[in-house]
């Protein structure tokens, strides 16, 4: 018996977003429209910023990215909980779980420094609007980027291994509707506390360097708009990071719900709502974010409509 325990398991149980048969048709119907809000907005998005001239600079830069980032990171879930709404056992292979593990952590770290990465650009469009082409150069931008994906990486694939390279014992049955890795490390046959503190030293490290950033940046944001003299260039400089400041909240706020709720019983299924939140719902809102109230996005969308209604006249 022990030794089959101690077998590799060929594939985990996902115990999904709710047991309750009742809601699975409901709940499927209403994740696939957010789906594919999704699909629509981040890819939109990301073809828009790449066609139009106009969107070619560092803002729109790293709004492609976060697109990209929101797409991948939702695309790794959502399919996969779709076909589990449906299915009468909520399975997931085990390279297919160490895939979206290692995946899932790579493009929700990343979103961390791209957000970062924004808002040391609104910082410089606002304190140092005549040298911003300068600073915010396209070297800059892709370096800036290039590191948020290679310390990403590195960390998806040393928690992938860690995790994976060791022994599963006793239940596959993960308590989530995707792979994460708290709730696989109960499931390891050894000692797991070195696999947990490095998972909450690096949290803690993502959250708090990425949010300091954030927050010393539009701290100097603030001081700068305190000195202008005409309230037109208060508000001018508020909107141009106005949606900025929205989805860092909307992030943040969700992690921060999640972290510092007291733990109980519960504490699993508010998991679940708040991971339910970032990883597919907040994806859905970030381009609505950055589209409804930008007049650039909006006026680049009717260029490309125009551009494409004359290439077929």
């Amino acid at each position: 018996m022990g030794q089959q325990n101690l077998t590799t398991p060929t594939e985990f149980i996902l115990l999904g977003v709710t047991r309750r048969p009742d809601l699975q048709l409901p709940l499927f119907g209403v994740f696939l429209l957010i789906y594919t809000a999704t699909v629509v907005g981040n890819l939109g998005m990301i073809i828009l910023t790449k066609l139009d001239s106009r969107l070619h600079t560092p803002m729109y830069f790293f709004i492609r990215h976060l697109a990209f980032i929101d797409l991948g990171n939702s695309t790794v879930i959502c399919p996969k909980m779709l076909v589990n709404f449906v299915v009468d056992q909520n399975t997931i292979s085990y390279h297919a779980c160490a895939a979206q593990l290692a995946f899932f952590l790579l493009f929700i770290i990343s979103e961390f420094f791209i957000l970062s990465s924004m808002a040391y650009d609104r910082y410089v469009a606002i304190c140092n609007p005549l040298l911003y082409n300068i600073v915010m150069s396209q070297r800059l931008c892709h370096g800036l980027a290039g590191i948020a994906y290679l310390y990403s990486a590195f960390q998806a694939l040393l928690f992938t291994l860690k995790i994976f390279t060791l022994t599963f014992c006793g239940s596959n049955v993960i308590s989530h509707f995707y792979c994460d890795d708290v709730p696989l490390l109960p499931m390891l046959c050894s000692n797991a506390q070195e696999i947990q503190f490095l998972i909450i030293s690096f949290s803690a490290f993502n959250l708090i360097s990425s949010l300091l950033i954030v927050l010393v940046s539009y701290i100097l944001i603030l001081l700068a708009m305190s000195r202008m003299n005409s309230a037109e260039g208060r508000k001018k400089a508020f909107s141009t990071c106005g949606s900025h400041l929205t989805a860092v909240m909307v992030f943040y706020g969700t992690l921060f719900f999640m972290y510092l709720q007291p733990k109980s019983t519960d504490a699993f299924e508010t998991d679940k709502v708040a991971s339910v939140f970032y990883t597919l719902v907040i994806p859905m809102l970030n381009p609505l974010i950055y589209s409804l109230r930008n007049k650039e996005v909006k006026n680049a969308f009717y260029r490309v409509l125009m551009n494409l209604r004359n290439l077929h006249i």
